[in-house]
């Protein structure tokens, strides 16, 4: 019996600042119940799709705590959790996570069709920087609002109704870091989820990236890591120009082979839909990338003992 999983990836337009959480909510609904009405069981959504990308500004308190959720689902989000819950649609979100001991995360969601929460992921790769850099016109500033990630790499089973497939996440940055994706190899994933708010430009202030190199390597990196951990994997973005800032599209969902089977066309609001044969992942898992059968990890120490690179003498 073949187990085969109805995905979709709600693309997102930009946030602005000054917008309305409500609208922005409203949005989101609209773009689940297309989703839902197209057949998808599990919609995945961006990276913090609930506000304007903050970490790009230097922000007092005040304004920085009106980003982030207390409680998930809370008053300002509960209504996406219920639409989902009459429609029987599972959800992958993002949200600026604010806990009772006052840390400060980038975090993720998976949530069942029941309305339950099944996954939690912490973003553990962190852009940017802490202090602000003089004269930018944009900041990267996550490693100054949040701590990085501590809950490591979890995967977890989706419910019998999915197929009861192993799922893992990740957020933005972390879809470029190899390590993170063979953490979820190692627990024989079958479906990576994952959103981001990757800027158009360089952050960090340089001129060797543009909107298309950038949109290239966002979906390399899906494109390499699905194939080499033999994964399903839905990469969704927040787009367009936020705050006079660019964000890069380039939606994407890969089958366990890394091949495209379904990307966005725009960078607004925007719905890609793919059926995803759960099995195709025994192809990879059981040949190419048999981990049982050819991987060394006494070769690998380096990895886990060092951070920088360090050339030979």
């Amino acid at each position: 019996m073949p187990r085969i999983l109805h995905l979709a990836g709600a693309q997102m337009g930009a946030n602005q600042r000054d917008g309305s959480r409500a609208q922005i909510l409203e949005r989101m609904i609209a773009l689940l119940d297309q989703a839902a009405a197209a057949g998808a069981q599990l919609v995945v959504f961006p990276e913090l799709p609930f506000t304007t990308f903050f970490p790009r500004w230097l922000l007092e308190r005040q304004e920085l705590d009106s980003y982030f959720e207390r409680e998930f689902p809370g008053p300002q989000t509960q209504a996406i959790f219920d639409r989902a819950r009459e429609k029987g649609v599972g959800l992958y979100l993002g949200y600026a996570e604010l806990t009772e001991g006052g840390q400060r995360f980038n975090t993720s969601v998976t949530v069942a069709p029941d309305g339950s929460i099944i996954g939690k992921y912490r973003k553990v790769h962190l852009p940017g920087t802490e202090q602000p850099r003089d004269g930018a016109r944009f900041q990267q500033l996550e490693k100054r609002y949040f701590e990085y990630g501590d809950l490591g790499f979890p995967a977890f089973r989706g419910p019998a109704s999915w197929g009861g497939p192993i799922l893992g996440m990740l957020v933005c940055n972390d879809r470029r870091w190899p390590e993170a994706w063979r953490c979820y190899g190692l627990q024989a994933v079958e479906l990576m989820l994952m959103g981001y708010n990757s800027a158009a430009y360089d952050p960090l202030g340089g001129e060797s990236e543009d909107q298309a190199l950038r949109t290239f390597h966002s979906t390399l990196a899906v494109q390499a890591n699905a194939y080499m951990n033999a994964t399903w994997a839905v990469s969704v973005a927040k787009a367009g120009v936020e705050d006079g800032a660019g964000l890069i599209g380039g939606s994407v969902i890969i089958d366990p082979n890394g091949r495209i089977v379904a990307e966005a066309k725009t960078l607004g609001d925007e719905i890609i839909l793919a059926e995803a044969d759960l099995d195709a992942c025994r192809q990879g898992k059981e040949k190419m990338f048999n981990f049982a059968a050819h991987r060394r990890p006494d070769q690998y120490r380096r990895i886990v003992e060092q951070v920088g690179a360090i050339p030979p003498g």
